[in-house]
């Protein structure tokens, strides 16, 4: 009877620990995957911010070109701008902006 009322507890213990580090295995896995969204979430978000404060203004694009590139670019004029398209084994090439006079 004794050796009944001793091991019950144990046993009892060894399976509840069982059931918490699964629990536990299960959680830190969905932690970690969510972790894992947020960094490419966050990738994303710096990429699409650098995107929108580059192409917002042409005045801030100009001030990068000086800082970064120095000499490398050139200014165009829009009605300077051409269109290339491939079709099969022809080359088409269309003005990008028309100008009404």
């Amino acid at each position: 009877m004794k050796k009944i009322i001793f091991f019950t507890p144990i046993i009892f213990l060894i399976f509840a620990t069982t059931l918490t580090k699964n629990s536990t295995k299960k959680l830190d896995k969905e932690i970690f995957q969510l972790k894992e969204n947020i960094r490419i979430l966050e990738d994303r978000y710096e990429l699409t911010l650098l995107d929108y404060n580059i192409l917002t203004s042409p005045k801030k694009l100009m001030e990068y070109q000086q800082y970064y590139f120095e000499d490398k670019f050139e200014q165009k004029k829009i009605q300077n701008l051409s269109e290339i398209k491939f079709l099969k084994d022809k080359l088409k090439i269309d003005k990008m902006v028309t100008i009404n006079e």
